[in-house]
């Protein structure tokens, strides 16, 4: 085989390298749920530090990935990206209404969406899903953008900046996939299907990023607006459910500190490779 692996990837088209971005970001949800294979237990700090550490990712993966690109597309026009924005959030919020799910360390009575008879377990992967839906479609978002660009350096520093997205995301799945398979694996649950539980949340990912990179091919002139979409997607569920869940166990100091270094390693990684 010739050509170094980057290489390859390039030569993709955007759809294929938006499944393959996703499905990297799925393997690191998988990797974070692995430890419930070898113990029952992980450090509460530890934990909300890596969920402020997701936090910050996604806000500077947010901006740095997502709306900034969106209003540069829109030749400095505000309105694609604000109104892609509030549809972005307000989309999350009518799913979060709706859709069954319970956040990490809550117990049943405080679950959220319509009233169900469905496990916890259901209810605790269905809430992490809600965290992939927007970071799956924001890579595939991404990516799916690069066949639009202006030339061929243009689309590689777009590229670039899909896969600085796609490791960003990578990084911040790696807690979510704990939060999931350590509850269960402390009420009892037998440890692969506490891991099966824990990765299978990522699933979503893949589908949603495929799904965005065929969009934004198809309808070009919809791109500004579906960049700004994924951002206001990824920022309400940051608001709503990382920060509050980093927060609740008495380590706030830690878990700001991990959002602050969070915010740093994406910035760097969109400016560096992007």
């Amino acid at each position: 085989m010739q050509g170094t692996l980057p290489e390859l990837f390039l030569h993709l088209d955007p759809i294929a390298q938006a499944f393959w971005a996703t499905l990297f970001t799925w393997f690191v949800t998988a990797l974070g749920a692995s430890p419930v294979l070898f113990t029952r237990r992980l450090n509460q700090k530890l934990l909300d530090g890596m969920l402020g550490l997701a936090a910050g990712v996604m806000i500077a993966a947010s901006f740095w990935s997502l709306l900034n690109p969106a209003i540069e597309m829109a030749g400095g026009d505000w309105v694609p990206a604000t109104v892609g924005f509030l549809l972005g959030a307000g989309f999350l919020y009518v799913v979060d209404k709706i859709l069954p799910h319970l956040h990490p360390g809550l117990e049943m009575s405080e679950a959220e969406g319509i009233k169900t008879s469905w496990q916890r377990s259901v209810l605790l992967v269905l809430a992490i899903t809600l965290h992939n839906i927007p970071e799956g479609l924001a890579v595939g978002v991404a990516f799916g953008a690069v066949a639009h660009a202006a030339d061929a350096i243009a689309a590689r520093q777009m590229m670039l900046g899909g896969v600085a997205l796609a490791i960003g995301i990578g990084l911040q799945n790696f807690p979510e996939g704990l939060a999931v398979s350590m509850p269960l694996r402390r009420e009892g649950m037998r440890r692969g299907k506490a891991f099966f539980y824990g990765q299978i949340s990522g699933a979503v990912e893949p589908i949603a990023g495929v799904l965005g990179a065929a969009l934004v091919l198809a309808m070009q002139p919809i791109l500004p607006y579906a960049l700004a979409f994924a951002a206001g997607a990824m920022i309400f569920v940051v608001v709503e459910e990382l920060i509050p869940e980093s927060q609740r166990n008495g380590f706030s100091d830690f878990a700001t500190a991990g959002a602050i270094v969070g915010f740093a390693i994406m910035m760097t990684l969109d400016v560096a490779l992007g």
